[in-house]
């Protein structure tokens, strides 16, 4: 038997507003390995809610974070050796509902938390004490922070060698990711350029300080890179693979880095993978002394906190903005409750949000909260 504060072992027990917490809930399982995220995920409707350990907090998630790389998870690119049936979604938001007996050293009940960990589509998920970030409220804006404000900071920090005047392209830059390598760079006092598929994601940019946006719908990248930046580009924060990694290596300057952080124009293809032109990748190097470097955010947890820290600083001081879209733009609504994660993905590989997109899950009818 494990020590667990403010539980009983009934089949019902109270959290701290006096609502229950049910004994079973819904949440997203990849049933089936496909990069089809409709495919591959089921919602079950009564899985049983989890027990936290004595370490551990049982988080009811208020907000969950919609990520382009939740496909390569529920195809199983990530680890080749689990196998179906396993818990999907990396990020959430909510408040601490229970927790363990050491747990409760630092966390009460009642408190917001954020945390990233494998199974956030679900109603409730149980994370280590020691993996969750205090809030001061739960906000749907402090989500963004967790994976992409997280994976642009680090990498921009680590790999991309920002200084002033130094040009930085931001490929995606009103997606997710792409809004804050956009404001880190020009923190940074660089001049950004940032490619989208709307003007309206323009206005957006120009609105979060891009200097220069191009709308690859209606513009060509290339001759646009060619005629305004004939020196080439010093930094590529790159998410979008295929064609446009090309392009973007070809596009950069003399001792020029490019940063992958994706190749979101793959995800969706059997292999992951849509096809570029590497057979002249070490003459393009060579030639110009340049670089290509990955960036994967596990490989960066020694890194983790201190950026969230600085990240949280810096939106709480309103030298950040962290771009929330809940879908009320997409033909059916707000993204609302676990059932529409899956549009939530579809509208992510639309290309249609313009920022993080972001699930609601409302609270049953006899929460208090």
């Amino acid at each position: 038997p494990r020590p667990i504060l403010d539980m009983s072992y009934s089949r019902h027990f109270l959290d701290f507003q006096g609502s229950s917490i049910p004994s079973s809930m819904k949440k997203l399982v990849v049933t089936k390995l496909s990069q089809n995220f409709r495919e591959a995920v089921t919602l079950r409707q009564d899985s049983p809610v989890p027990l936290p350990g004595d370490g551990d907090l049982l988080v009811r998630n208020r907000f969950v974070g919609i990520n382009a790389s939740d496909i390569n998870y529920s195809a199983g690119r990530y680890d080749a050796s689990v196998k179906p049936p396993f818990d999907i979604g990396f990020e959430g938001v909510g408040e601490v509902v229970a927790l363990g007996l050491s747990a409760s050293a630092d966390y009460t009940v009642g408190q917001a938390v954020a945390y990233v960990k494998a199974g956030s589509f679900a109603e409730y998920t149980v994370v280590p004490a020691k993996q969750a970030v205090p809030l001061p409220s739960v906000k749907p804006e402090f989500l963004t922070l967790m994976v992409s404000g997280a994976t642009a900071y680090i990498s921009l920090k680590e790999l991309g060698e920002l200084s002033e005047g130094k040009k930085v392209l931001v490929t995606a830059a009103a997606g997710g990711t792409g809004q804050f390598a956009v404001q880190l760079a020009k923190k940074a006092k660089c001049h950004v350029i940032g490619t989208c598929s709307s003007d309206e994601k323009g206005g957006f940019l120009k609105s979060i300080g891009c200097d220069r946006t191009i709308n690859y719908k209606t513009e060509n990248v290339e001759s646009v890179l060619r005629k305004d930046y004939p020196e080439g580009v010093d930094v590529v924060y790159e998410s979008i693979g295929g064609k446009m990694f090309d392009l973007a290596l070809n596009s950069l300057a003399t001792k020029g880095r490019l940063i992958v952080i994706g190749f979101i124009a793959g995800y969706q293809n059997p292999t992951g993978l849509q096809p570029i032109k590497a057979e002249s990748l070490p003459a393009k190097l060579l030639k110009k002394s340049a670089s290509i470097r990955g960036f994967f955010l596990n490989h960066y947890l020694s890194e983790y906190k201190m950026a969230l820290k600085h990240l949280l600083k810096m939106y709480e001081r309103g030298d950040l903005v962290c771009e929330v879209d809940f879908g009320d733009m997409s033909p059916e609504g707000k993204f609302t409750g676990l059932e529409s994660v899956f549009r939530a993905v579809d509208y992510m590989y639309m290309g249609k949000n313009i920022g993080k997109i972001v699930v609601e899950l409302p609270h049953s009818v006899n929460s208090k909260l």
